[in-house]
Parts: C-alpha cells; sequence; structure tokens
C-alpha cells in the first residue's frame, strides 16, 4: 500500500484496494449465509466506514512521508485512544494503569517528534507524522466501535460491511481524484486487497481462541516487520530515536492491555 499509495496517491490506492475486497468480503458473506443486519447494527457499520475510509487515507498518506517503521510506531497510539474513547462511550472506568500507559505513550510520540525537529527539519515528514497521529486518534475510536460491533455482528459481516461501507464514504470524490489505474497497478491493488482480508481473518480467528492480554503484545511485532520490510523494499534505516520512541509506546500499549479484561472479539480489523 505504501508503493501503491507513493505511484497512484493514498486515495485512490485505498479507494481501488476497496474495490477489489469488496467481492471477495461479499462472496465469504453469501456462502456464510448471513441475514442483513438491524438498522441499528447497520449504523455500527457505516460508522465505522467513515473511521476507515479518513484513518486509512491519513495512515496511507502518512507513510509516503515517512519511513514504515516510524509511521507503524505512531500508529500504535489508537489503543491507547481508545482507552479514553471507551471510557467517554461505554462508561468504563480509567485506572491508574491506564493513565500510566497513556504517559508512557504520549512519551514515546514526543521521542519520535524530538527526533524528527532535530537538524534539519524535513517539513514533509512532519505533515506525514501528523497525518498518521490523527489518523491513529480517528482509529483509536474506530476501536471503540469495533468492540460495540463484535457483540452484533459476526467477523465476516464486519468485514464486509466494513469494505462496503467505506467505499460508499470515498466514492463521491472519485469523479475528481480517482482516474482508473494502469493495468500495471492491478496486480498489486489485488495483493493489497487480499492481504489486508486475510490479516482480518487471521486477527479474528487468534482473538477467539487466546485472550487479548496474550496477543496484543504479539501484534506489536509489526513494527519488527515494517522495519524489515522498509528496508527491504523502500531502503530505509531505523534510527536510535525511533527505536527508543516505539519502546515507550509499545510498553504503554502493553500496560494498558495487561490492565484490561480481555474482549470478546477483539480484534483489531487492519487498515
Amino acid at each position: 500500500m505504501k508503493g501503491l499509495a507513493l505511484v497512484i496517491g493514498a486515495y485512490c490506492a485505498m479507494l481501488w484496494r476497496t474495490v477489489a475486497a469488496l467481492p471477495l468480503t461479499g462472496l465469504l458473506l453469501a456462502r456464510g449465509g448471513a441475514s442483513w443486519p438491524t438498522l441499528a447494527v447497520l449504523m455500527l457499520h457505516v460508522q465505522r466506514g467513515a473511521v476507515t475510509a479518513v484513518s486509512a487515507i491519513g495512515y496511507f498518506y502518512g507513510l509516503t512521508r515517512l519511513p514504515m517503521a516510524e509511521g507503524i510506531a505512531l500508529s500504535f497510539i489508537s489503543p491507547l485512544v481508545a482507552l479514553y474513547c471507551s471510557a467517554v462511550l461505554l462508561g468504563e472506568r480509567i485506572g491508574r494503569r491506564q493513565i500510566i500507559a497513556s504517559l508512557l505513550g504520549v512519551a514515546g510520540v514526543a521521542v519520535l517528534i524530538a527526533g524528527r525537529l532535530t537538524g534539519q527539519v524535513d517539513r514533509g515528514a512532519i505533515g506525514g507524522g501528523v497525518a498518521i497521529l490523527g489518523a491513529a486518534a480517528i482509529y483509536g475510536y474506530g476501536l471503540t466501535l469495533l468492540r460495540r460491533q463484535a457483540q452484533a455482528a459476526s467477523a465476516v459481516e464486519i468485514t464486509f460491511f466494513q469494505n462496503a461501507t467505506t467505499l460508499m464514504w470515498l466514492l463521491p470524490l472519485a469523479p475528481w481524484l480517482a482516474p482508473l489505474p494502469a493495468l500495471s497497478h492491478w496486480p498489486m491493488i489485488i495483493l493489497g486487497a487480499v492481504l489486508a482480508q486475510m490479516s482480518v481473518f487471521l486477527l479474528a480467528w487468534a482473538y477467539a481462541r487466546a485472550e487479548a492480554k496474550t496477543l496484543i503484545p504479539v501484534e506489536y511485532s509489526a513494527f519488527v516487520w515494517s522495519a524489515i520490510l522498509g528496508a527491504l523494499f523502500f531502503g530505509e534505516t531505523l534510527t536510535v530515536t525511533v527505536l527508543a520512541g516505539a519502546a515507550l509506546i509499545v510498553a504503554g500499549c502493553v500496560v494498558a492491555a495487561l490492565s484490561r479484561r480481555p474482549e470478546p472479539m477483539a480484534a483489531e480489523v487492519s487498515l
């Protein structure tokens, strides 16, 4: 998706990936014989589609301006934002551990920003970081919606309607911002769609069989993979400040995860 966003733009990459994913998830929904959701559940899907559309574009735009590992590290604040959204929207209590977790996350973000402001300032990278932080904050709210969705719909239904409603929010600007991609781009678009849906189902399968406190720390291996893939495909290198900032943010997320009761089907639906 980073490669596509660099070539055709973040909006186009997200729009056409969603178009490619919709038949895949629609087929799975049809094979499962799922019924049409109630109006209340459908409105949850519509809200989450809006969150996904905005946050994904911001995230993929940010990745075009930042190394992958740094962008992934900044995006890890989403679970911390979700803590406070849950307190406001779901009435969940925030305790001392959650506050400590939030402070660790803020400290990690501060370290990453400080690293960017040292020496010659790259305005493009700063803009990319702001885009990812904004996307992560919106996605944190989306995680709160996901917990409500998971209590009312299956993983297959959530995945299909996330794509359908995301496309609904993206389409109005398509005539002006999304020309049909060249034929040479479609293999990458389809691959991006397949990989995204595979990650959704693997996360859902895992969270249905193990406690969140066991699995959430494993999810932060995404930082390692992003560093490896960024180096292989984009020649990116890690800095000490990125490692330190990521360590603080991940520590905060782990503290928060270990202080909560496991949520049923609380798997993140990947961007």
